[in-house]
């Protein structure tokens, strides 16, 4: 009896704990359902919010229970400075790699030197952009895998981005010294042309012992066709010097053949020059597909905000505007309100697939 008593009179003294851990664990699960909600939308290529949110709602819970606990202020006070002391050891003496990829993955997006479907290259690796995230980012390379790569690393080394507006693509080829540079140039032209390079150029690397190197480059304003440009490159310099009877040196051969000996060139066939409005699939649609659909997602999601934002802009003003304004503003805001839907349709279709 005097136990039920005591549990009566302590009871109301731990309402506010209990009311505190209810709202605790209806807040923490239903942001992990939103959070989840939103990583099915967008996969794993936007997975830089869900770690951090989830983190700062749970450091909040936990001060807010010790807060809500019955105890006198002086307790209070002393639990919240152990629990700062318990998170700075924590951090302290976990691997000092593990924070700096998320320092380093704070500073990428804020820099926004890449996005999702962009081609990079750090060090040895290269490829197109899939998904990014707090600790790492990934990407798809020509062999169709997936590597990744820590943010830390990224933020150590040089990475290189392949602009979206176009790139420059070139090929090394040696030749021998007998034939002229005007009649290596004009043919390495053709080539680059024959493969839809634009404003192509050669230029003389290196003056070897045994070679010239020569280097063909052009402008490919179509990035998507990277790799197979850099292959119809090389395999239509090759093909055209053919054709004109001159002979491709590698940088060891040495010109000591006899005279009369057969010089080294294939026997003439027919040219197979590489059209660019081939209609077959290119390669890098089976190579980098899923950071082509990173890119298309991520560029829907960009769009659809822009358009959300507009419409609430257009939203504010109807509020303001007189009759005949109105009118118009409608219009407009219908028109908004269509091309969302066609955005949502889209999203939802790159999404099954």
């Amino acid at each position: 009896m005097v136990v039920a008593l005591n549990l009566g009179e302590a009871f109301p003294h731990y309402i506010p704990l209990i009311v505190t851990l209810v709202i605790v664990a209806v807040g923490l699960s239903l942001t992990n359902w939103i959070l989840k909600k939103r990583s099915q939308l967008v996969g794993n290529r936007q997975n830089f919010v869900r770690p951090l949110v989830m983190l700062g709602i749970t450091a909040i819970a936990l001060i807010a229970i010790i807060i809500a606990l019955p105890i006198n202020e002086g307790t209070t006070n002393q639990l919240l400075g152990l629990l700062g002391l318990v998170l700075t050891g924590i951090i302290g003496l976990s691997s000092t790699t593990f924070v700096s990829n998320a320092m380093a993955g704070l500073m990428l997006r804020s820099v926004g030197s890449f996005r999702s479907g962009d081609f990079i290259q750090v060090d040895s690796h290269f490829g197109r952009v899939s998904a990014r995230g707090l600790f790492h980012t990934e990407i798809q390379t020509e062999d169709r895998d997936l590597t990744t790569l820590p943010n830390l690393y990224l933020i150590s080394n040089p990475v290189k981005v392949v602009r979206s507006s176009g790139t420059i693509v070139s090929a090394l080829i040696s030749l021998g010294y007998d034939v002229s540079h005007s009649k290596v140039e004009a043919l390495l032209v053709e080539a680059a042309k024959r493969v839809g390079l634009e404003e192509p150029f050669v230029h003389v690397l290196a003056l070897g012992d045994f070679s010239v190197q020569y280097r063909i480059a052009g402008f490919l304003g179509d990035i998507k066709r990277l790799v197979t440009a850099r292959s119809q490159l090389c395999i239509e310099s090759m093909n055209t010097l053919h054709d004109a009877d001159v002979e491709i040196l590698s940088p060891t051969a040495m010109m000591q053949r006899p005279i009369g000996e057969r010089r080294i060139v294939p026997q003439k066939v027919v040219a197979s020059t590489i059209s660019v409005q081939d209609d077959k699939p290119l390669p890098e649609e089976r190579i980098f597909d899923k950071a082509e659909k990173a890119e298309v997602l991520e560029r829907l999601e960009k769009e659809l905000s822009e358009e959300e934002s507009a419409k609430a802009d257009l939203a504010k003003q109807l509020e303001s505007s007189s009759e005949e304004e109105k009118v118009e503003l409608q219009k407009r805001i219908d028109e908004v309100d269509t091309h969302i839907e066609r955005l949502k349709k889209s999203l939802e279709v790159e999404l099954e697939q």
